[in-house]
């Protein structure tokens, strides 16, 4: 399958999508606080999207070859759950970390975006793992330009992610999207510089890393999707949906309420400082 470039009319379409993702987080963040269910959030976000948003929860049936069909509109990732969580009854407590990831279709078009959530209040490690992995993300969207490579993008995650002594999970990665949930490029959170796909005005993709505080290896629980992290230490996501512009990049997942780029991505936008200085985000406390 070869990477499609989209034109205006589906750049449209997907800043249109990857909005009411993010806002569907923001309608979503002041219910994630201690004694809710994650089932509780996806039946709050199903409703938001289907009649509020009169958007389609792109997860609810989705079956990629292999798998049983999701059985939910959004997923949840509890604490050492690195991805694809399935909300259930068990309610979330003071000093969890949860990922709520988020796919809409609008018009067609798919917007995809999560981001980490801290449950009352939560732990030093906690809170620097959801903050830096936060700022990991962003390491590799700053790389996002045409003529770069997505071995690029890979390699400034894993860089500044595994120097703060974390790891990257390798067996799941972001993709590319539009018209389609997943589509080509894969796009790997770790890698070499000047490898893997050229990127070009028109591609949008995904940049989604998942960061263990342990080691990075995972495996799949027996309801078919969840991923654990093997020796239990804690994992965190963060999700944004990137176009490819003619000089640089547009993150399509931003709303009112999205947590604002790292120190380090608005210095280098006001051209005042290297992309290695960065500190971890502010964060909002559920």
């Amino acid at each position: 399958m070869s990477i499609t470039l989209k034109d205006a009319h589906g750049i449209a379409g997907m800043r249109t999508a990857c909005r009411l993702a993010s806002e569907l987080l923001d309608y979503l963040t002041p219910h994630v606080k201690p004694g809710v269910t994650t089932n509780q959030i996806d039946q709050l976000a199903h409703h938001y999207m289907t009649q509020v948003q009169h958007t389609v929860p792109a997860t609810l049936g989705y079956t990629p070859p292999g798998y049983i069909p999701y059985p939910k509109s959004l997923c949840t990732s509890v604490n050492h759950v690195v991805c694809h969580g399935i909300p259930n009854d068990k309610a979330l407590k003071k000093g969890d970390i949860v990922n709520i990831d988020v796919t809409v279709i609008k018009d067609g078009w798919h917007g995809d975006t999560s981001r980490m959530f801290m449950v009352g209040d939560v732990g030093i490690a906690a809170k620097r793992l959801c903050a830096l992995t936060y700022d990991a993300m962003w390491h590799g969207i700053a790389m996002v330009k045409p003529g770069a490579y997505l071995g690029d993008v890979g390699h400034a995650i894993q860089r500044f992610a595994e120097g703060q002594g974390f790891s990257i999970v390798r067996e799941f990665c972001g993709h590319g999207i539009g018209q389609v949930f997943h589509e080509e490029p894969q796009v790997l959170h770790y890698g070499k510089p000047g490898t893997l796909d050229k990127l070009l005005p028109g591609m949008i993709f995904t940049i989604e890393p998942m960061i263990n505080a342990g080691r990075r290896d995972v495996k799949e629980l027996g309801d078919g999707w969840t991923i654990v992290t093997k020796d239990h230490s804690l994992s965190a996501q963060w999700e944004h949906t990137v176009l490819v512009t003619e000089t640089g990049y547009e993150v399509l997942t931003l709303s009112s309420g999205s947590p604002p780029p790292p120190a380090f991505v608005q210095a280098q936008a006001a051209g005042s400082l290297p992309a290695a200085l960065a500190q971890p985000a502010s964060l909002a406390q559920a």
